[in-house]
């Protein structure tokens, strides 16, 4: 009898002492966010089921919307039959009830709800069907070659998988595409009907320099997480696939971001002096010109772009003569700091050079929340060069947003 319970012991400390990378579900990354090197990583590439991780680019969508005009914050999205019917988790919302965007996107954050995904599926995609396969063009056009959704809310789906390195991209473009909304992710409540709800993402409250991103579990795919963490001016992006439990999988992304922290040397980081003027309305344009015109540079060249400089002192809108016609715009991306924006300026440029050329970007310096932010556009294009450039930009994994007169007028 002895015997037999000394092999039992054996046998569970044999399974306790299988690292994390024999799991057949598991996969983890870390990545640097600013040059996108990955420091680490372990299946990194191996198709898994990313379970309520999926709900990011559910997330991914719904920001777009906002920032495009289709939505306000304030917008009233109805619940169906389908979408009251979702298992937990969930805020067991009502037939024909309805719920805000903003209030979608923090139960969304926290409570990780799959009866308010598919409610947003439905306002912007008509079905979940419908919307499953947007998410999947634009996971493509982001980069993510190995993912496919089948959902909004990552609840269990034999075809709808994913990677870490996938989910690490989509993280970056998350921030990067919409700083003005990041925030929402580092939410540690959510209260709805009177009940408070906590974030599943323990991170926020238990590791310094965590700001984001999400958690996700089922049976068939394990403990998920999603993991933001900024230290000394450098920011790591975690990704951990198939945790055993949620406690495990949190100890063992404190311990692979650590290890990387410790590796990397701070960066030496300059306060941003914002103009002494008033931030403008988010409708006010800072100019960007040159004195004047720069040479066409000869293919054997190196690559160079046109200087972006902002006259800080004249905050008045561009000119535009009444012989104008009305023209459309894209929209690359907005930023927290100016330097960020002139570089995605330039790569816009080399990417859609066939349109964007030597053409000047427009840098608006808006006010979204009270964040201030740089937005990066390129005005005074046909609707076919619009949509060309956005074309070409979204093919490499890109940001854009093509902005008709109306939009693009509208600043």
């Amino acid at each position: 009898m002895a015997m037999v319970a000394g092999l039992l012991v054996f046998a569970l400390l044999a399974v306790l002492s299988v690292p994390a990378s024999a799991n057949p579900r598991y996969a983890s990354l870390i990545m640097e966010e600013t040059s996108g090197k990955v420091l680490y990583s372990r299946n990194a590439d191996k198709k898994l089921y990313p379970a309520s991780l999926t709900k990011i680019m559910t997330l991914y969508m719904l920001f777009e919307a906002l920032q495009t005009g289709k939505v306000s914050k304030n917008t009233k999205m109805k619940v169906s039959r389908v979408a009251a019917s979702r298992s937990p988790s969930k805020l067991y919302l009502k037939v024909g009830q309805s719920i805000s965007v903003e209030h979608a996107i923090l139960a969304l954050v926290t409570k990780s709800a799959n009866d308010v995904a598919t409610v947003v599926s439905e306002h912007l995609g008509g079905t979940e069907r419908e919307f499953a396969k947007k998410m999947t063009r634009k996971a493509k056009a982001l980069g993510m070659s190995r993912t496919i959704f089948k959902n909004a809310s990552g609840l269990p789906n034999r075809a709808q998988v994913s990677t870490a390195r996938d989910m690490a991209r989509l993280a970056i473009a998350m921030r990067r595409d919409f700083p003005q909304y990041f925030h929402y992710f580092s939410n540690t409540h959510f209260v709805w009907n009177g009940r408070k709800y906590q974030n599943h993402n323990r991170l926020l409250t238990s590791y310094s320099g965590t700001d984001g991103i999400k958690t996700g579990y089922t049976n068939a795919s394990g403990f998920n997480l999603v993991a933001t963490v900024q230290r000394g001016g450098v920011r790591l992006i975690g990704v951990v696939f198939g945790g055993r439990t949620g406690r495990t999988r949190d100890k063992h992304m404190v311990n692979l971001l650590t290890r990387q922290f410790k590796k990397i040397k701070p960066v030496q980081v300059r306060s941003a002096r914002l103009p002494t003027a008033p931030i403008p309305r988010p409708d006010t344009v800072i100019e960007v010109a040159q004195a004047k015109p720069a040479p066409k540079l000869l293919p054997s060249a190196p690559a160079t772009s046109p200087a972006i400089s902002t006259t800080s002192s004249n905050f008045g809108r561009r000119p535009v003569t009444a012989a104008q016609p009305a023209s459309w715009a894209i929209q690359v991306g907005s930023y927290t700091r100016r330097v960020s924006a002139h570089k995605a300026a330039i790569r816009a440029r080399r990417t859609a050079n066939d349109v964007l050329d030597l053409m000047p970007a427009e840098l608006s310096l808006v006010s979204s929340g009270g964040l201030p932010l740089w937005r990066v556009r390129f005005g005074h294009l046909k609707e076919q060069e619009a949509r060309s450039a956005c074309a070409a930009l979204l093919s490499n994994g890109a940001a854009c947003i093509a902005l008709p007169p109306a939009l693009a007028d509208a600043g």
